[in-house]
C-alpha cells in the first residue's frame, strides 16, 4: 500500500508543469505518507529546475510592505515563540502575485501588513497539538498552504499613518466572526473585508471562508510541502 500511495503522488508531481522524474521520485514521505521536501539539497533541485519552486524574502521583493509575524513572539493563540525570527518568505508567484496586490492598493492609499506566509511543516504539527481543529489550525495529515509557500495571512494599513483597517475580528480569532458567512454590524468593517477578499482574488489567491485574513494560491498542489529552517532561504 506505501508502494502504491508513493508511486501515486509521484505520477501527480510529474504530471504538473515544472516538475523533473529525477527529484519527485526523491521526495521523501512522512511518518503521515506525505512527500515534504527536507533537504535543502533537494529544495536547490527543484529550484534549479523551475524558478517558480523558489522562495522569496517578500520585505525585500515588495517595498512598503508591513509585516507583524506573532508567531515570532508570544502575542500568539499557542502563546509561545514559534519561529526563531521575523522573515516572511513566499514562493516567487505567490510573491509577485502580492506585490501586484500591493501595487493596487496603493493607489487607494492603503498597504498589506503580513501576519505570517512560509511555515515550516514541524510547526504545522505543534500547532495540531494545541488546536486540533481544521477550521483554524491545518491538520498535519494533509499539510497546509503555508507549508507549500503559497498561503498568506495579512490584513490592510492606511498608508499614510500605518494604522491597521478595521476588520471583523483580530488575526487568529477562532469563532465565527472571523468567517465571511459572519455579517458585521458595522457596513465600514464589511466594506474593508470586503475589499480585502475581492482584490486578492482578482490576483490569484483563494480566500479560506474561516478566515477572512487567510489568503492561498489556488494552484497550490503544484508546490511540494517543506519542512526546511527559515535559514535554508537566502
Amino acid at each position: 500500500m506505501r508502494v502504491f500511495f508513493y508511486n501515486w503522488i509521484s505520477l501527480l508531481l510529474l504530471m504538473m508543469p515544472g516538475w523533473h522524474s529525477s527529484f519527485a521520485q526523491q521526495i521523501p514521505l512522512n511518518h503521515y505518507g506525505l512527500p515534504v521536501v527536507n533537504s535543502p539539497a533537494l529544495y536547490r533541485q527543484q529550484v534549479a529546475a523551475d524558478s517558480n519552486q523558489q522562495l522569496v524574502d517578500v520585505t525585500r521583493y515588495i517595498p512598503g510592505i508591513r509585516t507583524d509575524v506573532r508567531y515570532a513572539t508570544t502575542h500568539n493563540f499557542t502563546q509561545q515563540v514559534l519561529y526563531p525570527h521575523t522573515r516572511v518568505l513566499l514562493r516567487l508567484p505567490a510573491a509577485k502575485a502580492l506585490k501586484a496586490v500591493q501595487q493596487q492598493l496603493s493607489t487607494r492609499g492603503l498597504a498589506l501588513k503580513i501576519f505570517d506566509a512560509y511555515r515550516p511543516y514541524a510547526i504545522t504539527e505543534k500547532m495540531w497539538t494545541i488546536v486540533p481543529d481544521d477550521r483554524y489550525a491545518a491538520d498535519p495529515r494533509k499539510g497546509s498552504g503555508h507549508n507549500r509557500g503559497v498561503a498568506v495571512d495579512l490584513t490592510l494599513i492606511q498608508i499614510s499613518s500605518g494604522d491597521t483597517i478595521p476588520m471583523p475580528t483580530g488575526y487568529d480569532d477562532f469563532t465565527e466572526k472571523a468567517h465571511y458567512s459572519y455579517r458585521p454590524a458595522d457596513t465600514a468593517v464589511f466594506a474593508n473585508r470586503a475589499l480585502l477578499r475581492r482584490i486578492m482574488e482578482q490576483h490569484g489567491f483563494t480566500a479560506l471562508e474561516t478566515e477572512w485574513w487567510h489568503f492561498y494560491l489556488s494552484d497550490y498542489q503544484k508546490y511540494p510541502l517543506l519542512d526546511l529552517g527559515f535559514d535554508t532561504f537566502r
